[in-house]
């Protein structure tokens, strides 16, 4: 499967959940991402949904110099960033069991009983019969 969608759907909440604890500029974050499990994240959409979240007011942003290179932006989680994290972290766990429910195997006997019922046709009856 192609997770590259789900991740688009996701990002936003990983982002929050990597910078919860511990502030982080963008390739910290990006590494964070990856050493939970997100291999697939790319920096620039990283870099991009630090922007947008510090731009809706989640997240508060400094600069610390460097010695080596240039100064690096950190970003850590406020009070809004908090309450949406609460948020989109209830939703995930909604939506999760909703899809695990759904994706779990059925045992055998209610399968054959489902797709009987689905390949059984009507009795046909012609007018007037009871």
């Amino acid at each position: 499967m192609d997770t590259t969608q789900l991740l688009k759907g996701v990002l936003d909440v990983a982002v929050l959940a990597a910078i919860q604890d511990e502030d982080g500029y963008g390739y910290d974050v990006v590494r964070r991402l990856r050493a939970a499990g997100l291999d697939e994240v790319g920096d620039a959409s990283v870099y991009g949904t630090l922007r947008r979240l510090y731009s809706a007011g989640a997240l508060t942003s400094y600069v610390v110099p460097s010695e080596d290179g240039p100064h690096r932006k950190y970003y850590g989680i406020n009070a809004q960033g908090q309450s949406m994290l609460r948020e989109q972290r209830d939703d995930w766990t909604s939506f999760a069991t909703t899809m695990s429910r759904l994706l779990a195997p059925k045992p055998a006997t209610e399968a054959l009983r489902a797709k009987s019922a689905r390949t059984t046709p009507a009795p046909v009856r012609t007018i007037g019969e009871k």
